[in-house]
């Protein structure tokens, strides 16, 4: 926990240099002015987040403070946005820079867990999704939906379905794009978040 609150305290100071104003419009989020005080909020997960400026305190609908992981990558995206378009080009977690040296822990604790409890019941994969993540269905694989984790990052969930002679398949997608905004220890933490909830509800 010492080493998340290193890192939560690294995003603060780091995007405590920057406008607000322009923060949002490169990342999608509303910036406000309320009773004095400069206001962040920025949808995540299917959640509307509040960011207080400058101490960019993060908190959820309820106005709860939301765990530090979660709101180190709300910090990172902030400070990743660049303001640029989707790209459209899909790319796995395998094509981005530094993921190779991840690779092997994120198919362990992100790819094969989807695969081994949506594998055998891909229709759950885009009802769960939607009620979880206001997920949309996608044309690539034969299930497959995209989350919209943050306004500019899609994350696409894929599902092949098995058969006599195949076992089900998986995988999860990326716009290119997310290259220039998250880390590739970022976007497995930010993946696993969505699919260990889709594993919970499933089960």
């Amino acid at each position: 926990m010492d080493g998340h609150n290193l890192a939560l305290d690294i995003a603060k100071k780091e995007l405590s240099t920057r406008n607000p104003l322009h923060l949002c419009r490169l990342s999608g989020a509303l910036c406000t002015e309320e009773g004095g005080s400069t206001i962040i909020r920025l949808r995540f997960l299917n959640r509307t987040i509040t960011i207080r400026w400058p101490d960019l305190l993060c908190y959820q609908d309820s106005h709860e403070e939301i765990p530090v992981k979660e709101q180190i990558l709300i910090l990172h995206y902030l400070n990743g946005s660049q303001g640029g378009d989707l790209t459209g080009e899909l790319i796995a977690y395998q094509d981005m820079p530094s993921a190779r040296f991840y690779l092997d822990a994120f198919n362990r604790r992100v790819k094969y867990p989807m695969i081994e409890t949506f594998g055998d019941q891909p229709d759950q994969l885009p009802l769960l999704a939607k009620e979880l993540f206001g997920a949309d269905a996608s044309s690539v694989g034969d299930i497959s939906v995209v989350i919209e984790a943050f306004p500019k990052i899609p994350v696409t969930l894929v599902i092949w379905k098995g058969d006599e002679e195949f076992s089900s398949d998986g995988t999860i997608l990326f716009d290119s794009s997310i290259k220039d905004i998250l880390s590739a220890d970022d976007i497995s933490e930010l993946t696993s978040r969505i699919v260990y909830r889709l594993i919970a509800t499933a089960k």
